[in-house]
């Protein structure tokens, strides 16, 4: 059924970075959670007033604030498919973020109002009229929401949205929500035993969960998070394409929305060879990434010598002095200037960020390690944590 409306509203083989797609799969995404969860609404709306059930009402609010946290998903992508202007050079696409967080919030508001509700029912009980088609539309109702979490989940994985991510998080916390309720109703029914407070009381609790949840992961898209490990080993892999291209290094990726990443690196090349033969070739790397991978990608150019034995015999002092240091230490950038009596090695030390070691220590002990077999070298190192 999925694959089936994705094929019918976008359409086959459609490459979802671009900015055209994502607008369509978001529109679909959106759309199809407002029709879905308005018809959820009015049915358990309805219920709930019939059976006098908070917990049924409660949930209700809980749909309609869903088919509005879709619309606020809806504006969120118009918004952010804007095209550049003077004051946004890069483009509007972190306000998807924004309107994910939106949506976070959301649902936190809606997770407190349940739960002030649950209390008061708790503090004054009545038990629910439960009737058969409650029991069906309650259960019809989770399926519903099932088949929206994996609706979602497909689509926001597909264009890495964190809004529709986020609806379809939503949309689990929803189905054991309407389970509890559904519970509630079956212990009223069978039992005359009303649990009703206490299972909205449970379903609030794991909706303000779920909301917090969300909300940590879309601040820190809008602060800037590492970004996918996946991703950047695609990176590594594919400049491996390119015979002249080494090796590469100081990887960094600006996320300024979906679709609107930026990519930078160094690349390493011989020193021995034509500049001109490199620089197409890295100008051709950075073509066939944009195509690949649909971001902007720019690389420097970072000769290196290849044929010098004293030159690679340091360098792997270099290396090995780092690895003693901290086993996780890498080195890059490395160059050598010689004199009559003394030679200098500069680098740049790699140090995890989680690594105990401050820099400037990192950079005495490795240039120590360094002096011990070569007392005529002089180091200047500067240690520097991944970007990536």
């Amino acid at each position: 059924m999925i694959d089936f409306l994705i094929r019918i509203f976008i359409g086959r083989d459609k490459n979802p970075n671009e900015v055209k797609t994502r607008a369509k799969y978001t529109a679909l995404a959106g759309g199809t959670g407002i029709i879905l969860n308005v018809l959820l609404f009015i049915g358990k709306l309805t219920l709930g007033i019939l059976a006098g059930s908070v917990a049924i009402i409660a949930d209700a609010f809980n749909n309609i604030s869903d088919a509005g946290s879709s619309v606020v998903t809806l504006i969120g992508s118009h918004l952010a498919n804007k095209p550049v202007d003077k004051e946004h050079p890069l483009g509007h696409g972190r306000l998807e973020y924004v309107s994910g967080f939106i949506v976070d919030m959301l649902i936190i508001l809606v997770g407190f109002e349940l739960l002030t509700s649950s209390i008061d029912k708790i503090m004054n009980p009545t038990l629910p009229n439960v009737g058969n088609v409650t029991l069906i539309i309650l259960g019809c109702a989770i399926l519903v929401k099932v088949w929206l979490f994996f609706f979602y989940r497909k689509i926001g994985n597909r264009i890495h949205s964190a809004p529709v991510k986020a609806s379809a998080f939503d949309s689990l916390s929803d189905c054991i929500a309407t389970a509890l309720v559904l519970l509630s109703a079956i212990v009223a029914r069978i039992w005359n035993v009303g649990i009703d407070g206490w299972a909205g009381v449970l379903v609030a609790v794991f909706i303000l969960f779920t909301g917090i949840k969300a909300a940590k992961e879309t601040i820190d898209l809008l602060l800037g998070s590492p970004p996918d490990p996946q991703f950047i080993d695609d990176i590594y892999a594919f400049s491996r394409n390119y015979p002249s291209v080494l090796g590469i290094h100081d990887v960094m990726v600006h996320d300024y929305g979906p679709g609107r990443q930026i990519v930078s690196f160094h690349a390493e090349v011989s020193a021995d060879s034509d500049i001109n033969v490199a620089h197409e070739e890295v100008d051709k790397m950075e073509r066939d990434m944009n195509e690949k991978f649909g971001c902007i990608v720019t690389v420097h150019l970072d000769p290196i010598v290849m044929n010098d034995p004293f030159v690679n015999e340091m360098h792997d002092a270099a290396v090995n002095a780092a690895k003693t240091v901290h086993e996780d230490f890498t080195i890059h950038d490395f160059r050598m200037t010689v004199g009559e009596s003394t030679f200098n090695l500069i680098f740049d030390l790699v140090i995890p960020t989680d690594c105990k070691i401050e820099k400037k220590d990192a950079e005495r002990l490795v240039a120590e390690e360094i002096y011990k077999d070569h007392p005529n070298c002089f180091c200047v190192i500067r240690a520097e944590n991944p970007f990536v």
